[in-house]
């Protein structure tokens, strides 16, 4: 197959489509309201269909071939963002967020996200078209975060403060913090403080908790990119379909991080399902690297399967959270049945 490239009309229509679809979630959400389940619902499925719009373009506009390889890499970006979301529902926790702000915080969350992930697509991509070797670089990094998923699977009962998070103490030590919300500020100015002995140290303006959890979350995508890149280039080595992929999958995450919230309890089997798929990309991702650099063993796993498999996975961890409901879900239908 000849490569994609970087046609200048996919390019186009792509940049306006995010611009434009950008622009009307903030027009829906210029008010900081708290956001309800139906209008997250309402703009998780618009930001899918979307996606799906854009592939049905690569289908029209090119080949079936390219419309699936882009997603193929969606789905798996997609499902692998479950995982981040269930951290930041406990980063929120951690410095006491509420939804309103969460909205707020996601939003500058995603836009740097849309920036890192493009650095994380050259350079990967880049890595991997000069040496076949870093594939297996690659499916160390995800068969270890799947690992390390593995053995803190036992922890649901802790969940981690991140309001100590490394992030946090080094914006410590480039500003003065105050320790306390001040309305949706990230920043409040030496005039406007209203209990000056509360800070951390004396300044011109001091970052609040909010713009901590800001840093939290940039943070922890920051790592998990180090997972999501290296995955869905093992979809597709083409870096403006490893984008479009990631950035479509991404401006769906702050709609979808209020539904995920809220039918957490019900997901209690969902991130298994993620470290399935981890382990089933990094041996992906070894066994395509061993056919380009030891020898063709015959087996080659096309990105319609991945699909089915990234699908077929996620569907047996949504079944077995309703068929074999979590312990927090139990516990409270035993409280029902006995009152």
């Amino acid at each position: 197959m000849a490569h994609f490239g970087f046609p200048l009309e996919t390019i186009a229509i792509f940049f306006f489509v995010i611009a434009f679809s950008v622009y009307l979630d903030l027009a829906a959400h210029r008010k900081e309201a708290e956001i309800t389940i139906r209008d997250a619902t309402k703009w998780a499925v618009f930001w899918v269909g979307l996606a799906l719009a854009f592939y049905v373009y690569l289908w029209l506009r090119f080949s079936r071939a390219w419309a699936d390889l882009y997603l193929a890499g969606y789905v798996l970006e997609k499902s692998l963002s479950v995982d981040n979301l269930m951290v930041f529902i406990a980063v929120f926790a951690s410095f006491g967020i509420k939804s309103h702000l969460q909205h707020r915080i996601l939003y500058w969350g995603i836009l740097g996200a849309l920036v890192f992930r493009a650095i994380f697509v050259v350079i990967g991509t880049g890595l991997f078209l000069a040496s076949p070797w870093v594939g297996f670089v690659f499916a160390a990094f995800v068969a270890w975060s799947a690992v390390q998923m593995l053995r803190s699977g036992g922890d649901d009962d802790e969940i981690e403060d991140y309001s100590h998070h490394w992030s946090v103490k080094w914006t410590g030590r480039l500003i003065p913090i105050y320790p306390r919300l001040y309305q949706n500020r990230f920043f409040v100015r030496q005039k406007d403080l209203p209990e000056p002995t509360a800070a951390t140290r004396s300044g011109a303006f001091y970052a609040t908790p909010a713009f901590l959890c800001l840093m939290v979350i940039e943070a922890s995508d920051i790592t998990f990119s180090f997972d999501s890149v290296p995955a869905v280039i093992s979809v597709t080595q083409e870096p403006l379909l490893v984008y479009a992929a990631m950035i479509f999958a991404i401006l769906g995450l702050r709609t979808l991080y209020f539904v995920i919230a809220a039918l957490n309890r019900y997901l209690a089997h969902l991130e298994k399902a993620v470290i399935v798929l981890l382990f089933f990309i990094a041996a992906k991702m070894t066994l395509q690297s061993w056919n380009h650099v030891v020898g063709d063993t015959g087996l080659h796993i096309s990105p319609g399967q991945s699909l089915l498999v990234v699908l077929g996975v996620l569907l047996a961890g949504v079944v077995a959270s309703l068929i074999f409901p979590g312990k927090e879900e139990e516990e409270k239908k035993g409280e029902t049945q006995e009152t």
